[in-house]
């Protein structure tokens, strides 16, 4: 039996065993990884077929890997990322549900052959249903309040699922540090910048500098993709159930504002500026946070470090992987990251950005 063939009984054995022998089978689209969904219905019900083969993307990180060993393996265990790792998705959604939060309930699951069948949560995307069919600051609010209630949640560091623990591991320096880098490697000559390898060090200092804003909180849960393409309106649900979450598999402790500017700064829409303070504010007092002035710095920082990695990752689908219409969401993210380093707290970063990227500025005004 070869591979794919053997893959395949698998996933006939996986829908049978869930009693969904016979469904009716529908693919739809996915998001920027190698994973691919398959809704099946029968008989009025629903359930969503994950498929992530785990040879798709290079390893994770061994959870006692240091900054050298990572950078050996590869970009996802530099930045810490669980890649295919069904198990990964299958123990925080686990985590996630038991207390109170609306992730995929887990059906059924080949950890070793990719396939997870989950819970289908329908197809309110909130990029989908605003501004037409829903207000943008009343779900805006919810995610804002789910995001507080996430914080204030007390995650244990290795959950489990169908006898897996998968280790929940930290947003470190060495894993914000590689994705920035994503906007030398890709964007920075793709957009007529000569990023010198001497520089390369004076980038990792100045941003381990701006890195020293986010100590003054505790870390809390990251899920690191809340932004409005993974998250559906559910209202029918109650307090932070109403807002269902996707692509939560990279999941990491790290500081809280990190969803928080990933949801107002979205790569792919345009969030009502006016939204962003009160958001802020709403966010903050949920969490219960102190020392706004701390606060508002690490969200620069974070939203900073964010949008360089977007700013990568986009023209690598789009030169790597032949993923054009990914270019046409550059000039969004260069206008967040320019913004972003107008922070003093980035004032190290923004002179270098100067010198290695000035095409941003450019890119920034389209």
């Amino acid at each position: 039996m070869t591979a794919s063939s053997d893959r395949a009984a698998r996933r006939a054995a996986l829908i049978a065993d869930a009693g969904w022998a016979g469904a009716h089978e529908r693919p739809f689209p996915g998001d920027a990884s190698s994973r691919a969904y398959v809704r099946l219905s029968e008989g009025g019900r629903t359930a969503v077929l994950m498929d992530a083969p785990g040879a798709a993307e290079a390893p994770a990180c061994p959870p006692d890997a240091d900054p050298q060993a990572r950078r050996a393996l590869g970009y996802n265990a530099r930045a810490r990322l669980a890649g295919n790792n069904t198990g990964a998705f299958a123990a925080l959604a686990g985590a996630l549900t038991k207390r109170g939060f609306s992730a995929p309930r887990v059906l059924g699951a080949d950890i070793e052959a990719g396939y997870l069948l989950i819970e289908d949560l329908g197809d309110d995307l909130y990029a989908r249903l605003i501004p037409q069919r829903a207000h943008e600051g009343r779900l805006y609010a919810a995610a804002a309040d789910t995001l507080g209630a996430l914080y204030r949640s007390s995650f244990e560091a290795e959950p489990e699922a169908f006898g897996r623990n998968w280790r929940i591991l930290d947003y470190d320096a060495e894993a914000l540090l590689a994705e920035t880098e994503l906007m030398l490697d890709w964007y920075a000559p793709f957009r007529g910048g000569a990023f010198e390898p001497r520089l390369r060090d004076d980038w990792a200092d100045a941003w381990r500098r701006a890195f020293a804003v986010l100590h003054a909180h505790a870390p809390g849960l990251v899920l690191r993709d809340f932004h409005a393409e993974n998250l559906i309106w559910l209202p029918q649900r109650a307090g932070e159930a109403q807002v269902g979450l996707l692509d939560f598999q990279d999941a990491l402790f790290g500081h809280p504002a990190y969803d928080l500017v990933s949801l107002i700064e979205d790569a792919r829409r345009d969030v009502k500026p006016e939204l962003a303070r009160p958001l802020t504010d709403r966010f903050f007092t949920a969490a219960g946070l102190s020392d706004r002035e701390a606060f508002d710095a690490a969200c620069a920082v974070l939203a900073a470090q964010r949008n360089a990695k977007i700013l990568g990752i986009f023209v690598r689908l789009a030169q790597r992987d032949g993923k054009a219409r990914y270019l046409d969401l550059l000039p969004r993210v260069a206008r967040h990251f320019v913004r972003d380093i107008a922070h003093p707290a980035l004032a190290d970063v923004r002179a270098l950005v100067r010198e290695a990227a000035p095409g941003v500025y450019a890119e920034a005004e389209t």
